[in-house]
């Protein structure tokens, strides 16, 4: 009984307490870029999983350069056309797609910084802990 418990907490914790945080270190991919009138720079990190049969875990984080704060916005296994384009100084575009032979793994999109989150896994748009630092969040469907 008591291992049945524990697995149903650990399952509800990593499903209602996950944060970007969790994430650990990763490998500089790109960036800096700054947005249009230099308020916000993103930069994307990644890390590898599964060894030789595995992937890359790529992730977007923006970080307001008026008051320092660093906030990851998107969340996503790697894919081989992938890059970062502000729109406008609110509006980031992540493209993150394997082209035009794979339409099902294309897993770009367009965020507003600050209101707007993508999480491949969905973890982050259940999360108790990340509700009130976003507005809308998007899983990957």
């Amino acid at each position: 009984m008591f291992i049945f418990a524990a697995i149903f907490l650990i399952i509800g914790y990593r499903k209602y307490f996950f944060t970007f945080n969790n994430l650990g270190d990763g490998t500089y991919f790109k960036g800096p870029i700054d947005s249009p009138h230099g308020k916000y720079t993103a930069e994307a990190y990644y890390k590898n999983y599964g060894d030789a049969a595995g992937g890359a875990k790529v992730w977007v984080t923006i970080t307001n350069r008026q008051n320092n704060e660093t906030a990851t916005v998107y969340y996503g296994v790697g894919k081989s056309n992938f890059g970062i384009k502000w729109e406008d100084e609110n509006n980031i575009y992540i493209e993150n797609d394997e082209g035009q032979d794979y339409p099902y793994s294309d897993t770009s999109v367009m965020l507003e910084v600050g209101k707007e989150i993508y999480d491949e896994s969905g973890r982050a748009c259940k999360s108790w802990l990340m509700k009130d630092e976003y507005e809308t969040c998007y899983p990957h469907e």
